[in-house]
């Protein structure tokens, strides 16, 4: 079974599927606090200054989670990976602040499959460390939704097994 297959809705997975997920979970974190560093130091202007702030206190928080994943997929027996997803810039301080909230939505629909898929395994612990960032990613899609004046998306939950 590819990842790609892997992630399909509600699916279950092996432990070693879910290491492999988790480690695209890992490239995705990488790549949050890459982009609100640099968003949070290049936005310009003074409707952006509150949200910069905000970005600068997101990249903490997805260290964190970086840091908890890394230490699931250890745990798990797999090898953290060291390598970010690609991190897309803009001069448009609107065009940055939708790919954070593109990318919030993507990472929201894949945690909550993951923990899912961790429960399908009985691996609850994990299940409950991802349902405690998934509360933060959310938090995240909120800030950046009210940023560019738009209602939060919605992400579709994951459909059970």
């Amino acid at each position: 079974m590819t990842a790609k297959s892997a992630q399909s809705p509600g699916s279950t997975v092996t432990r070693k599927e879910l290491i492999a997920l988790l480690n695209e979970d890992l490239s995705r974190e990488f790549q949050a606090i890459i982009a609100y560093v640099v968003y949070s130091q290049t936005l310009k202007g003074a409707a952006y200054m509150a949200i910069a702030r905000e970005l600068e206190v997101h990249a903490g928080e997805e260290l964190a989670h970086a840091l908890t994943i890394a230490k699931q997929i250890d745990y798990l027996g797999g090898a953290p990976t060291t390598v970010p997803k690609t991190v897309k810039t803009s001069d448009k301080a609107e065009a940055m602040l939708q790919f954070d909230l593109d990318n919030e939505g993507e990472t929201i629909a894949n945690y909550r499959q993951r923990v899912q898929q961790c429960e399908a395994l009985g691996e609850y612990a994990v299940a409950e460390e991802i349902r405690e960032i998934l509360r933060t990613e959310q938090e995240h899609q909120i800030d950046l939704a009210s940023a560019l004046g738009k209602n939060v998306p919605v992400v579709p939950a994951a459909k059970r097994t």
